[in-house]
């Protein structure tokens, strides 16, 4: 798909360039955001939420939407990514950890090793190893090195210079995912409740300012959250789409081409990891059966992957991706060509 090698193509410029002007002013920049963020939270439980009809519902419903606002980019920008030499990570215990649901005595809880059928149906195998060109470690299949991090990341999706200053792989890309979304949810809702108060801030209405946040940085808000609500919300489509087709960004790229030799060889390509796109949204939110509660997409509580990026489910029949020979893989450097 164009479409597809356009947006990667965006996303690759925009990290280059995004790592040129920041450099080593990414910490800076994470804090700006977190003032930003802050600032539209203020403003919105300052002038807007006041206004709003059924308060003793709305109000709740703001104030969780809030907090996952806030936490998600806090664990994604706190919680490393997943580098291939790290060891194993075990779920927490903690107040912040979510629980798994119950699982039935005899069942697989931990979705490593060898080869294994889970409770879900879907087989769960090991992950090819290479070594890379870069550092000339050993890795699993769906690992990259990233050049800026100088290091292989599990599940390399892309590397964020500017919003988070790390790499969005294995371990935060679920954390990414709803970060983005309820960014859209929370502009969104400022923006469709806040309009009259920005007629206000500006002076379009007459009418005196009794809020304690001054009108220009109501103003700007209200404008910023605009922009943002469109903006995150094209990434973040683009980012489901890739996650209901059981690809990531550097993935979808690197499908493409497989697509284009396949069928020059009169093959299809099919991409093993594709479980069908409600069992591909399962696995990589980590609810349903062996994983956990639906309840985590709106409580935001940390939860591991489903594996530790050394095996992986793959569908019914497939130990690799069919209409892929030796030879056709793309490496690190052949992606930054594209």
């Amino acid at each position: 798909m164009v479409c597809t090698r356009t947006v990667f193509r965006c996303f690759k410029t925009l990290e280059r360039w995004g790592n040129v002007i920041t450099g080593k002013a990414g910490p800076y920049f994470v804090g700006l955001a977190v003032i930003l963020i802050s600032m539209g939270v203020v403003c919105f439980f300052d002038v807007i939420a006041p206004t709003l009809s059924f308060p003793i519902l709305t109000i709740p419903i703001c104030i969780l939407i809030a907090l996952n606002l806030l936490m998600h980019y806090y664990y994604v920008v706190t919680v490393p990514p997943g580098f291939i030499e790290d060891p194993p990570r075990e779920p927490g215990t903690g107040l912040f950890w979510a629980q798994k649901t119950s699982t039935k005595k005899g069942k697989q809880k931990a979705l490593t090793g060898g080869v294994r059928w889970t409770s879900r149906g879907v087989k769960i195998t090991p992950a090819t190893t290479t070594k890379c060109q870069r550092c000339n470690k050993t890795r699993p299949e769906r690992a990259h090195h990233c050049r800026i991090c100088n290091r292989c990341v599990l599940k390399y999706d892309h590397h964020c210079p500017v919003w988070i200053n790390q790499c969005v792989g294995l371990h935060n890309e679920r954390h990414f995912v709803l970060f983005m979304a309820y960014l859209v949810v929370a502009t969104f809702c400022f923006c469709l409740s806040g309009y009259q108060m920005f007629f206000d801030s500006i002076g379009v209405t007459y009418k005196v300012w009794a809020h304690n946040v001054p009108e220009i940085m109501f103003a700007m808000m209200f404008i910023l959250c605009i922009v943002l609500c469109f903006a995150v919300a094209v990434m973040l489509s683009y980012h489901l789409y890739g996650v209901s087709w059981a690809e990531t960004s550097v993935e979808a790229q690197d499908h493409e081409e497989y697509r284009k030799k396949a069928k020059e060889r009169n093959e299809d390509f099919v991409n093993s990891y594709d479980l069908g796109k409600t069992q591909n949204m399962k696995f990589f939110f980590n609810i349903g059966e062996t994983g956990y509660s639906i309840m985590t997409l709106f409580v935001p509580l940390r939860i591991n992957p489903y594996t530790d990026g050394f095996s992986w489910a793959r569908r019914d029949g497939y130990e690799k991706h069919h209409g892929l020979r030796q030879g056709d893989e793309l490496t690190d450097d052949d992606d930054d060509d594209l």
